[in-house]
């Protein structure tokens, strides 16, 4: 997902959690289990990161949901404390602060992250960007944003992106463990990519209880592993906007995960003046392209994620030449003049792109 959208406190009441919403073969959240359903098919929710988690699971051998309950809600923690930009305490919160010209060592989850940011902040060019936390803040987004943020002058804008940049980002390998360098002011935000970590981990969290049938959800990254118990696949249901009026999308998955990204959900508004939370970090400013939403399909929850942000930054024809150029399975929804909804595949793209496959 795209600046600030993992914390969920820029986020209206009145709106979806997202609009990537994932049913197991007609399940929902919140929803009881049908009655076709085998009792070894169950489901548990809990909240992480300023919004929800889900899991749907084949329970054979009917392990007790609170031990299952407990090693995702441990994992999902950990990431909390590593990677929150909210949290002044975390390890990230700790590097922001950290003053000029020092080294720090990372924890192995968000050294993992950081280096895998840094790798599509380089194959993007730039679309893709860890240490935008001053310029979200600058657009009114984020933990350090105004209360009642206005338009950014000029001025401002030219101080928070001078504290911005991947390239200011060093990072090394020492005898305990990877470290990375504060040059001074630099603000690390992860929320293009700390999502589909923690699927990631919740997901191998669930594989070390001997869990492997699933399809775990936070805030609309997923990921899917195995199948139901009736051997088909794990079915997630994906619509592009809540006025989508075409037919949703249905994604029948095994072992893949999926990350959605777009426009739909953390809105600025001032002196008659609308802007996007997504950020592009190569101008500085709220992306000004017609791109709705992306979705993005991968083995890696984390990669789906980072991709389907620095998509929907490109903009619908650089992103489907990046897509194809990668071999990204990606569905890019763009907003017609008329506020209807067209819909454009990478040649990876498997699904379909109107009714349900």
């Amino acid at each position: 997902m795209s600046a600030s959208s993992s914390t969920g406190r820029d986020r209206p009441a009145s709106t979806p959690l997202s609009f990537a919403r994932w049913q197991a073969g007609g399940y929902a959240p919140m929803r009881m289990p049908r009655p076709a359903d085998p009792a070894r098919l169950q489901s548990l929710a809990g909240q992480t990161m300023g919004t929800h988690w889900s899991l749907r699971l084949d329970n054979p051998r009917m392990l007790p949901l609170g031990d299952v309950r407990a090693a995702v809600q441990a994992v999902l923690d950990e990431v909390v404390a590593q990677m929150s930009h909210w949290a002044r305490d975390s390890a990230l919160g700790r590097f922001n602060d950290a003053p000029p010209d020092s080294w720090h060592v990372l924890p192995d989850g968000l050294a993992q992250v950081l280096g895998r940011a840094l790798y599509w902040a380089q194959a993007s060019g730039g679309a893709f960007d860890p240490t935008l936390g001053a310029l979200v803040a600058a657009w009114g987004f984020g933990p350090d944003a105004d209360a009642s943020p206005a338009w950014p002058d000029a001025p401002r804008l030219a101080m928070a992106r001078a504290r911005c940049g991947w390239h200011q980002l060093d990072l090394r390998d020492e005898a305990q463990g990877r470290s990375a360098r504060q040059p001074g002011g630099l603000r690390l935000d992860l929320s293009g990519i700390a999502k589909g970590h923690a699927v990631d981990r919740g997901a191998e969290a669930l594989a070390a209880m001997g869990l492997h049938d699933f399809l775990f959800e936070i805030g609309g990254e997923l990921i899917a592993r195995g199948q139901r118990p009736d051997g088909q696949p794990w079915r997630v249901q994906v619509a592009a906007a809540d006025t989508d009026a075409q037919a949703p999308l249905v994604l029948p998955l095994r072992d893949e995960a999926v990350a959605t990204s777009g426009d739909h959900w953390h809105v600025r508004e001032h002196a008659g003046r609308h802007w996007s939370h997504t950020l592009d970090p190569r101008t500085g400013e709220p992306v000004g392209h017609p791109l709705a939403a992306v979705t993005v399909v991968h083995a890696s929850c984390m990669d789906a994620d980072a991709l389907a942000t620095l998509l929907t930054v490109m903009g619908i024809e650089e992103g489907l030449a990046f897509a194809d150029a990668h071999e990204v399975v990606a569905l890019f929804t763009e907003r017609r003049p008329d506020g209807t909804l067209r819909r454009q595949v990478s040649r990876c793209w498997r699904f379909g792109i109107g009714a349900a496959s």
